[in-house]
């Protein structure tokens, strides 16, 4: 893999020049301005502080970028943590979410040395879907003290709801009014500006005029370190057999996250510059970048999509971009923190507000409710539920689990036609009997213990019949519960004094129909590959029978 990725790099470099350098640096510098109101507004709402979310977002794009699966890839924290986040923080503190990162990034390293990142195609995309919705949901749910101003208490989003029924819930109109506005700029932000100066940058630049200017009573961010240290940083030291055993189920959250989102995202921009991403790479440079980002006081990070997407289309070349993107952080948190420090948390909070709202996949839940597919809109809304109201991993593998139970159930059924032979239909074809007592049965479905017990119907069926013919060609597998089942029933219609043929059968189903001595049972002679050869057969058998 290291040599591999050594003669990636070679070709990614080949024939750079100071053109596809500057195409970096300008794209870099616009992601920065990008991840810049998000990395601060992420930070703030996962509970570790503004200057957590920036350092994660410098740190991720330099270890991550350098180390990244493909050449586009740019990662910092995202909003789907931020709800896992949010939760240790209320039960552990800031030391928590860095012993959590720590331990995801181990754990992804794990997954890729074992190759567990194709598992990610296994999940149904109303499952991604749905809990994407339901974090988006989180998310808004967690910024409501910062952006009405109020105050609540409770681990859980639910449990601050509930608590407001105590406190009171009494709104700071200056917060709101701040709130709204950034809501408004990110919604009616011209798109051809937005290619220039994103609209929750300019948002944040709008308000903090105004607020400078007015000085409301409003929160503020607070103080911005000017070091990539932070104070709260993680030591070896800080972690225990205990508070592993106590964070390893959000942690593995937060590992089941990254891996689909960085997955998922290098999938898609992959399709933009039609470059396969390294899956295995990938999570490596993810696993060593949780690992890393503790350290240095920054919350969990993944590839983000949005990031991606826009150095892509600003024009990037090259991984630099996301190197460029963290060195454009880094001296915002170094020489502006000032100004940061002074931007109101409402105003984070309607940037988060906006964010959450255009995180759902609109396009997709369009498309499975206006389409009413059934069993998505039912994986959708469970998953989507169970992400709000319990833990995110609980909420996949609820969805998951229900995927496949819904597959197994409706596309496993099996059907069982019945039809008489029609010698009319049947053109180019010469038989010198009727057939009027002969039926043909068509089995369509797999042949397994949950279908074995509709078998028992083809008995009645066969009665007051002298001729059936069993065509399973849509038959494509069988087990041993149905196989012996089947043996059974067979051996009941030849008592009855019915024959009994088969046609269209697949190599591997008639392999296991030989091992169960159906073949013997019924005679090999009586296999044909299609209906018409056996009711010619059949004729054959009669006309024997006569003499």
């Amino acid at each position: 893999m290291i040599k591999q990725y050594f003669q990636d790099l070679k070709l990614e470099f080949k024939n750079y020049n100071l053109k596809k350098f500057t195409l970096d640096a300008m794209a870099g510098l616009t992601v920065t301005a990008v991840a810049l109101p998000l990395a601060l507004a992420f930070g703030v709402s996962s509970g570790a502080g503004a200057p957590s979310g920036i350092i994660s977002a410098i740190v991720a794009g330099l270890i991550m970028g350098v180390l990244a699966g493909a050449s586009y890839q740019v990662s910092g924290p995202t909003g789907t943590m931020i709800a896992i986040l949010a939760t240790v923080y209320a039960a552990h503190g800031t030391e928590g979410i860095l012993i959590t990162g720590f331990l995801s990034g181990i754990l992804l390293l794990i997954v890729s040395i074992f190759r567990f990142g194709k598992l990610v195609s296994f999940i149904p995309a109303p499952v991604i879907t749905g809990f994407t919705s339901g974090i988006a949901i989180i998310i808004a749910l967690g910024q409501i003290d910062n952006f009405f101003g109020t105050v609540s208490y409770g681990k859980t989003n639910v449990e601050k709801l509930l608590s407001y029924a105590e406190l009171g819930f009494k709104p700071n109109m200056y917060a709101v009014l701040i709130g709204l506005l950034v809501v408004a700029i990110m919604i009616f932000w011209p798109k051809k500006w937005n290619a220039k100066i994103p609209s929750s940058l300019a948002g944040l630049i709008i308000v903090l005029a105004v607020n400078r200017i007015t000085n409301l009573p409003v929160m503020l961010v607070g103080e911005i370190p000017s070091t990539i240290f932070l104070e709260s940083r993680l030591s070896l030291g800080s972690i225990s057999i205990g508070k592993v055993l106590s964070l390893i189920s959000p942690a593995l959250s937060i590992a089941v996250l990254c891996m689909i989102e960085s997955l998922l995202c290098g999938a898609s921009a992959g399709k933009i510059k039609n470059q396969p991403l390294n899956a295995d790479r990938e999570l490596i440079a993810q696993g060593v970048g949780n690992i890393l980002i503790p350290f240095f006081g920054g919350i969990p990070a993944s590839a983000v999509l949005a990031r991606t997407s826009i150095a892509l289309k600003s024009g990037g070349q090259t991984r630099i971009v996301s190197i460029v993107q963290s060195l454009g952080l880094l001296f915002s948190m170094l020489f502006l923190g000032k100004f940061i420090s002074r931007i109101p948390m409402s105003a984070l909070a309607g940037v988060l507000m906006v964010t959450a709202w255009r995180m759902n996949e609109w396009n997709e839940i369009k498309f499975i409710f206006g389409k009413r597919f059934g069993r998505a809109i039912i994986e959708f809304t469970i998953t989507m539920a169970a992400t709000v109201l319990f833990d995110l991993t609980i909420a996949i593998l609820m969805g998951v689990f229900l995927g496949m139970m819904m597959f197994i159930i409706k596309d496993n059924e099996l059907r069982i036609d019945v039809s008489p032979v029609d010698l009319k239909r049947i053109k180019g074809h010469e038989f010198s009997m009727d057939h009027m007592n002969t039926k043909i049965i068509y089995l369509t479905g797999p042949l397994f213990f949950i279908t074995r017990e509709k078998l028992k119907s083809l008995v009645a069926h066969a009665e007051d019949t002298e001729n059936i013919i069993i065509s399973m060609r849509a038959v494509t597998t069988i087990d041993e519960s149905a196989v012996s089942e089947f043996k059974e029933i067979v051996s009941k219609i030849l008592k009855n004094n019915t024959n009994v043929l088969f046609c269209g059968i697949q190599p591997s189903v008639k392999e296991m129909l030989d091992r169960s001595g159906l073949t013997e049972l019924v005679g090999n002679d009586l296999f044909f590959w299609d209906a018409i050869e056996a009711l010619k057969n059949l004729e054959i058998i009669e006309i024997a029978a006569e003499k």
